[in-house]
C-alpha cells in the first residue's frame, strides 16, 4: 500500500502514531533500537553487532547498549555461532515479531487517524 505523504502528511502521521505509541503503554524504545529492530526484522541474513552498527552507521557500543535494552524487553536475542565461538548472531524472539506486529498495525491506524 503505497501512502501519500506530500508537505506534512508524513508529519502528521508521524505525531499520530508516536501518539498511539504513547497511549498503548508498551516499551518506550527509542529512534535508534526501533531502527536496529527494524533492521534485524526486515533485512535478510544474520545480524552481527559489527553489521548492525555498519548497516546503521553508529558505533558497535552504541549497538551493544541497544542489544543490551532489546534483549531485556525479549524483542531480540543473542545467539552464539556454533562454527565461530566468537561470533555472537542478533536473532528475532516470537515477542519482537508480535510487537512489531502491533507497531505497524499502529501505524495503519495512524494513518486513519490523520486522514480524519
Amino acid at each position: 500500500m503505497k501512502l501519500e505523504l506530500s508537505g506534512h502528511a508524513g508529519l502528521r502521521l508521524w505525531k499520530q502514531t508516536l501518539k498511539n505509541i504513547v497511549l498503548n503503554k508498551g516499551p518506550d524504545l527509542t529512534t535508534r533500537q526501533i531502527s536496529v529492530l527494524l533492521a534485524v526484522y526486515l533485512e535478510t541474513g544474520e545480524h552481527t553487532v559489527r553489521g548492525l552498527a555498519a548497516y546503521i552507521d553508529v558505533s558497535k557500543p552504541v549497538i551493544t547498549r541497544c542489544v543490551d535494552s532489546l534483549s531485556i524487553l525479549g524483542l531480540v536475542k543473542r545467539v552464539r555461532d556454533e562454527k565461530d565461538r566468537r561470533s555472537v548472531f542478533i536473532q528475532r524472539t516470537v515477542k519482537g515479531a508480535v510487537f512489531l506486529t502491533d507497531f505497524a498495525e499502529m501505524i495503519e491506524k495512524s494513518n486513519e487517524e490523520a486522514k480524519e
